[in-house]
């Protein structure tokens, strides 16, 4: 995977019975949002990543879009940083309405 390919993806790392990462990826699946899901307890390079975001610990879900990594992010905080860094991976419909209204599914009148 190249430089250029992370600029285009939002990682998500999650683990397993986390029910803070269990919401997040419910909601950005909500809105459509395309994510590469990595277990972090599966995976000990992922692992290490979260640690080197984390300040050492294994928070998550920890999330990577373009240069800005999150810990524990609200779904509209992913969502505002992928408008932000790399819209294209937002569909049309979803980036032309509202980060609540996307999540909830309702469509602008």
């Amino acid at each position: 995977m190249s430089a250029n390919d992370v600029e285009h993806e939002v990682v998500v790392y999650w683990r397993p019975g986390c029910p803070f990462c269990w919401r997040l990826r419910r909601a950005l699946r909500r809105h459509r949002l395309a994510t590469r899901e990595v277990n972090i307890w599966t995976d000990p390079d992922a692992a290490a990543v979260v640690r080197s975001i984390a300040a050492g610990n294994e928070t998550v879900p920890t999330v990577v879009v373009g240069d800005l990594a999150m810990v524990n992010p609200t779904a509209s905080e992913v969502i505002d940083a992928v408008r932000s860094r790399a819209p294209q991976l937002l569909g049309q419909q979803a980036a032309d309405r509202g980060w609540w209204s996307a999540l909830r599914g309702s469509a602008r009148p």
